[in-house]
């Protein structure tokens, strides 16, 4: 059993699966011998607000992860995971969807979207490692937008900050995947393993 502490911000806005890509990081923890504890805070879900995951892997007293301490964060959406920042240090490593999905505000022309590109340098000057990909691209070249998690997920296990086996991640999708959407969401792992893999 691994007792080094790692911890995994997750943001997302409601609908984009990260509440289901916790749930199958959290079982493949489990299935490889390593503690977990999750605590989850939802905006307006239904309506595109935000998501966040907060998980903490290995011997840790508490699921809550203070401003600084994510090991790791994970963004499905690049507005959301640039206003995560704060959970982040020079140390940590930052995955995220560059896809914008921009809140209803900027649809009804009460506000602007920032620019990807200052966003992703932002990014990337205050951590130690950033993985920035189109991952709505490679999850409807996988066959469904919706597996945009998987993308992630499969992005996030390639770096192994984790240190969870492929195989014992692949198992939890099957375990937690509708049978009709199981395909297409191991399709889309390997293609996030893929991106992160060319980002070096």
């Amino acid at each position: 059993m691994q007792n080094t502490v790692k911890r995994l911000i997750i943001v997302a806005v409601g609908g984009q699966g990260n509440l289901l890509a916790s749930r199958v990081l959290g079982e493949a923890a489990l299935s490889t011998g390593l503690p977990v504890r999750m605590s989850e805070i939802h905006g307006m879900a239904q309506r595109g607000g935000v998501v966040e995951s907060a998980i903490v892997f290995g011997d840790a007293a508490s699921p809550i992860i203070a401003d600084g301490e994510a090991d790791v964060l994970v963004g499905f959406e690049p507005l959301e995971t640039l206003r995560a920042l704060n959970k982040c240090s020079p140390a940590t490593v930052v995955i995220t969807n560059t896809a914008p999905l921009p809140p209803f505000t900027v649809a009804i022309g009460r506000g602007d979207y920032p620019d990807i590109r200052r966003m992703e340098d932002l990014l990337r000057a205050k951590t130690a490692r950033f993985i920035g990909f189109d991952g709505l691209k490679l999850a409807k070249t996988a066959g469904n937008v919706m597996s945009l998690n998987m993308v992630l997920l499969g992005a996030l296990v390639q770096t192994d900050v984790l240190a969870l086996p492929a195989d014992a991640v692949k198992q939890a999708i099957r375990t937690t995947t509708k049978p009709a959407f199981l395909e297409t969401n191991l399709k889309a792992f390997d293609a996030g393993f893929g991106a992160a893999e060319d980002i070096q």
